[in-house]
């Protein structure tokens, strides 16, 4: 089996990715993934999320040195951008990074996350003046999922997918009702800490392994970040699926199929360098 480790979206923890998770291993996938970023205090959300990306590597070590091999990073979003700089960082851990609707920031656009962070306006534009207010409380798991089911962005989901979110995504607050577990605090704190120096990290720390994309045709993140990044990054190596930014929780047996295609596509890429790669004499190798 191909190893490979998700890192989930913001807000969504690994749990939600449940029926995706199923599909992958059924398609020959040894799929491994943290349960949730941003609240363990030992990895801390701060500023272009250099913690986070420690915690993806401290929870990637042990399995790539379990595996004998580098893993795929794939990555929904936050889990995108995470996996990314991971590899970048530490490139013996991934055989290559998939992004799932993560387009990558730069250029004037990452300019300008910049100079709102240091105006401290970042959150008049960014995903935390919703989430800052977001219901976090429910008497009951039914009365989660209906709340959910009413909402355009949730009615799209698969309903297995949504109801692995109530189950996964909702804990006991110990005084009868049911909390989000993935606290709105986090999660704005997330949004609103987005890395704006991608462009310089991976000059730093040029990527060894490819990369790809998968996009939602509708996704609104893809429209307002740009894709020209992206592009670079990926070598145009990129897919569109109908969808929106939650492609995965809306589609995910097209999902699973859509990763498969880009991971053995990836895995032929790195088997044909490996096989180009010169020998002491200068000629590349022979399969």
């Amino acid at each position: 089996m191909l190893p490979l480790i998700f890192a989930h979206a913001n807000s969504f923890p690994a749990g939600t990715y449940s029926l995706l998770f199923e599909q992958l291993r059924a398609r020959g996938f040894d799929v491994q993934a943290l349960p949730r970023f941003g609240h363990d205090p030992a990895y801390p959300v701060t500023d272009n999320w250099p913690h986070l990306v420690t915690q993806l590597r401290d929870f990637a070590q042990p399995l790539v040195q379990r595996w004998g091999e580098p893993a795929f990073l794939v990555g929904h979003s936050l889990g995108g951008f995470v996996s990314l700089m991971a590899a970048a960082q530490h490139p013996e851990l991934a055989r290559g990074v998939l992004l799932l609707d993560s387009p990558l920031l730069g250029g004037w656009r990452a300019k300008s996350v910049l100079a709102a962070k240091h105006a401290r306006l970042v959150d008049a534009f960014s995903p935390g003046k919703i989430s800052r207010k977001r219901r976090t409380r429910w008497a009951s798991a039914q009365e989660a999922l209906e709340h959910f089911q009413h909402k355009p962005s949730f009615a799209r989901w698969h309903p297995q997918v949504l109801q692995d979110y109530v189950r996964h995504g909702l804990h006991d607050d110990g005084q009868g009702q049911l909390t989000l577990w993935f606290t709105r605090e986090e999660e704005t704190a997330i949004y609103n800490s987005l890395p704006h120096n991608l462009s310089s990290l991976l000059r730093q720390h040029p990527l060894r392994c490819p990369v790809a994309f998968i996009g939602g045709r509708h996704s609104r993140e893809m429209r307002q970040v740009g894709m020209d990044m992206t592009e670079r990054v990926t070598r145009g190596r990129i897919m569109l699926l109908d969808g929106s930014h939650l492609f995965p929780m809306e589609q995910p047996l097209v999902t699973a199929a859509a990763i498969e295609a880009s991971l053995l596509n990836l895995q032929a890429v790195v088997s044909s360098s490996h096989t180009a790669r010169p020998t002491a004499g200068g000629h590349p190798k022979k399969s």
